[in-house]
């Protein structure tokens, strides 16, 4: 499975914030981002990108967030870096057997 690249955002590399999102786990199993809550601190990420060098950032941090509290400003917000966001489900299922938290991974490049 593929992840998403928020494309109101900027592109990965540039100043601002680049956004992707992908599933964990579906239906059908593992998905694209199944084991991005394995990712720790310091972690490179490289992102590539059709018809130019690959980019890569350092994992700055992370954190588990209620959807009813998702950090809208802090993951999309203005930015001065060139910033990476990475976005997941995340926690404990509710009675729809949905995921209530978001992970969230955030990065800078080099």
């Amino acid at each position: 499975m593929t992840a998403g690249w928020h494309t109101g955002g900027a592109v990965p590399g540039e100043t601002g914030a680049a956004v992707i999102i992908g599933h964990n786990i579906t239906r059908f199993g593992k998905a694209v981002f199944h084991d991005l809550k394995e990712i720790t601190k310091g972690a490179a990420i490289t992102i590539g990108r059709r018809g130019e060098e690959p980019v890569r950032f350092t994992v700055t941090g992370m954190e588990s967030v209620g959807k009813g509290s998702f950090p809208t400003e802090k993951v999309y917000g203005r930015t001065e870096d060139r910033a990476l966001r990475l976005i997941t489900c995340d926690g404990e299922f509710d009675a729809e057997e949905h995921p209530v938290n978001n992970l969230i991974v955030y990065a800078t490049s080099d």
